[in-house]
């Protein structure tokens, strides 16, 4: 049996039809905090349970019978996330689960300004010190977020950043394809594994590359931080999440979303999306 957490969301919901594809309904169970928006998955006949990462009592029965748990990092931003894996893991182990996959993501450590990053070091260290079985999954940066990440481009002709480096944009859709293929594998990856596309443009490039596919001048520049946030903050957007986006560009200028893999391509049989592809369909929407 392999058990899917966060099927309604876009992530582990396209894995979990990727699987799908490939095994009989009856293989498959979701885990979500509300049942009724897995319907489409339970008129297929995968079985629903209800389970929340704030609720270890419960998880322990969602997670019941498991040779495989997908498990999702927890996108509650008023949540303990920690606390919340914590309560996942112990589940895991406590309903005997045969092994145990995070989404994780690449640039995982516990001294990364950008603080997902150290939410998914410390669940790697929970899941090596489980006793089970796990992998860890560390996508590469979701490529969709290039949409805001670069900013409104399209009206002001500048990408503006308050620090800029490399990072492998990954398509969510691909990262997704590739973690069906690593559960119905025959033989196990162990431990964390990292999958990204095969390019790691900087934001610099980013702009270059608008400028090709728009066919319009699009300038870069690096603007120091707290004028960065006093703008986005100026603008309407809120302080708290602008700075934690803040986190994301000093990690990419520390080199931690640099690296790249040919993992991913092998496993789609294909060249992954890339980072153009982003911008071309945000030039043709």
């Amino acid at each position: 049996m392999i058990t899917v957490t966060g099927a309604t969301g876009a992530l582990n919901g396209a894995t979990t039809d990727h699987l799908l594809e490939r095994l009989p309904a009856s293989e498959v169970t979701v885990v979500t905090r509300d049942p009724a928006r897995a319907a489409r998955f339970a008129e297929q006949g995968v079985t629903v349970r209800q389970g929340d990462y704030d609720d270890p009592d419960g998880l322990r029965s969602a997670f019941a019978g498991a040779d495989q748990l997908l498990l999702v990092s927890s996108n509650d931003p008023a949540g303990d996330t920690i606390g919340q894996h914590r309560n996942a893991v112990d589940a895991a182990v406590a309903a005997g689960v045969g092994r145990v996959l995070y989404t994780s993501h690449q640039g995982a450590g516990a001294g990364s300004p950008f603080l997902p990053a150290q939410h998914h070091a410390a669940t790697e260290d929970m899941l090596a010190a489980s006793g089970l079985p796990w992998t860890s999954l560390r996508n590469g940066f979701y490529a969709h977020s290039i949409q805001w990440m670069t900013g409104s481009w399209q009206a002001t002709g500048v990408v503006s950043v308050p620090a800029d480096g490399p990072v492998s944009w990954t398509a969510r859709e691909d990262a997704a394809e590739a973690a069906a293929q690593i559960l119905l594998a025959a033989e196990p990856l162990d431990g964390p594994v990292t999958l990204t596309a095969s390019e790691a443009p900087t934001f610099e490039d980013l702009a270059r590359t608008a400028a090709a596919v728009s066919g319009t001048p699009v300038r870069f520049e690096v603007v120091d931080e707290d004028e960065w946030v006093a703008r986005a903050v100026a603008s309407g957007q809120d302080e708290r999440m602008v700075r934690f986006l803040l986190g994301m560009y000093q990690a990419a200028a520390q080199g931690r979303f640099a690296g790249t893999d040919p993992l991913l391509r092998d496993l789609l049989g294909r060249e992954p999306a890339t980072a153009q592809d982003v911008l071309a369909r945000m030039v043709a929407a």
